[in-house]
Parts: C-alpha cells; structure tokens; sequence
C-alpha cells in the first residue's frame, strides 16, 4: 500500500523539530550555568561573611515568626503579594467591564480611576493610604494599607491588559456565538475569555512579578518583610551586602517560580496557535 508524500515527510520533520527544540534547551541551560557559576564567583570573591548568611536565611525566608507571632520574611512578601494579586484582578476585570460599557456613569468611573492611580506613583499612594487617611479619621493597619494600594495600583494597570485582550478577539467571533443560540455568560466564558487570555497573561504575569518586588514598599510602614528584615540585620550587623544580597537572591527565585507560571499558562492557551 502506497503512503502519500505528505505522511512520509511529516514524522521526520517532526522528529526533526523536537531533535531542534530540545537542543535549544539545552544551549539555553548552559548559557544560565555559565552565567550563574560566573555571578556566584564574583560574589566569592568578594570575602563575604557567608556563616552570617547562614544564620540569619531561616529568618529572612520566613521560616522563624516574628516577636509578636505573625509571619515575616518572604512568607510575608508572598502573602501580601497574593491578597494584593486577588483584589488586583477583581478591580482590573471590574474596571476593564467599565472601560468597555455603554453606561457613561460605568465608563466614566472607570476611567476616573484608572487615570488616578496610574497617573500616581505608589510611593505616595502608599504614604496617603497609611499616613494622610487617619488625618480624615480613617486608620488602617500597615498589612491592609499595604494591600489595598498595590491591589487599587495594579488593578488600573490590569484593567488596560485585560481590555485589550478582550478586544482582540475577533468580533465575528462573537456573532458566530450568537447565531448558534449561545447565551452572553457562554460566550464570555467559552469563546472570549481563552482566546483574550493569551493576550491578556504576558503582560500580567510581568505585572505580578513587578508587585511581588514592589512589595517591599511596605517595609516603609514597619512590617518585617523580606526587604525591611535585610535592612534591619544590615544596620545590626553592619554586613549590607551579605544581607542585601541575600534578600536579591530570594526575590529572584521567587521571581523565577512565577516566570514558570506565567510560561505554562502562555502554553495552555497559546496551544491553538502553535504549529
């Protein structure tokens, strides 16, 4: 029985495009290697008090409570992180519907306060939310004011991510729904939200990367986060960059996981465009 021309070609150049991919991995992990061994050998050199590192690592990863029994370290800056992420897509999906609305009240209040806090910076959002307010008699904790202005910054920057995913979805793709009887919830659900998301997720996950390092801003308010813990055991100790270096490191990796994330997610819904 005869093959056709198209099955004999199409295995080996398969084969041949996995053969391909795999070796760019691992050219890429050796670049990462070599460039790893290369940063930890400066750093070697540099006559750092590495027992120092050693001791004080548990407490800057979070692993030790705090003297009045809450979490600190990294285990802070994660937790305030992913409240912050939760209500920041609350307000980016509310205020990218708004962005989107016929109703001038809705799209007016949107953009009112999308302009706000991008218009802003955080610094002095934060400073407002945690010392200006108890001015006008409102007085919030230094977690919840932490919190509340990364989700009220990131949420406007969300809101334009997620408006211009969802407009780039076809519109026709929409009439199709609704030609076959789709109801709006189906169509938001099946049709717009997997396709707008692969639009929507790289710039997000850039975003989430950025407040996850932007978490430090609260050290300002006094919690024991990764960042105000290096500096307090950098002025104990007088040993900045054994501690500064380590809180680098540890945002790094953190970084990294959410990199991975943000990879896999790009593959779950990129998988209808790839070749």
């Amino acid at each position: 029985m005869a093959v056709p021309p198209d099955m004999q070609h199409s295995a080996p150049s398969k084969a041949g495009g996995q053969s391909s991919a795999r070796a760019f991995k691992i050219k890429t992990v050796i670049t990462w290697l070599v460039l790893l061994s290369l940063l930890l050998a400066m750093f070697a050199n540099m006559g750092l008090d590495w027992s120092l590192i050693e001791k004080k690592l548990p407490y800057l990863l979070g692993l030790h409570l705090s003297p009045d029994g809450f979490v600190q370290g990294a285990a802070l800056t994660l937790l305030i992180t992913a409240c912050s992420m939760f209500f920041c897509m609350l307000l980016g999906l509310i205020t990218a519907l708004g962005r989107m609305s016929s109703n001038a009240l809705a799209f007016g209040c949107a953009t009112f306060y999308a302009s706000l806090f991008r218009g802003t910076p955080l610094l002095v959002q934060v400073l407002i939310i945690y010392l200006a307010l108890p001015q006008v008699g409102i007085v919030l904790g230094a977690l919840s004011s932490g919190i509340i202005a990364l989700s009220l910054n990131y949420g406007a920057y969300l809101a334009e991510t997620i408006r211009s995913g969802v407009l780039s979805v076809p519109r026709g793709q929409k009439e199709a729904a609704l030609a076959l009887g789709l109801s709006s919830w189906d169509i938001a659900i099946n049709i717009t939200a997997p396709q707008a998301m692969r639009i929507i997720i790289p710039p997000a996950g850039s975003m989430f990367i950025s407040m996850l390092k932007d978490s430090s801003l609260v050290s300002l308010m006094g919690l024991w986060e990764l960042n105000f813990l290096a500096q307090s055991y950098g002025r104990s100790t007088y040993r900045y960059m054994e501690m500064l270096a380590s809180a680098a490191a540890i945002y790094w990796i953190m970084s990294i996981i959410l990199e991975m994330i943000q990879s896999r997610l790009e593959r779950h819904f990129g998988q209808a465009y790839h070749r």
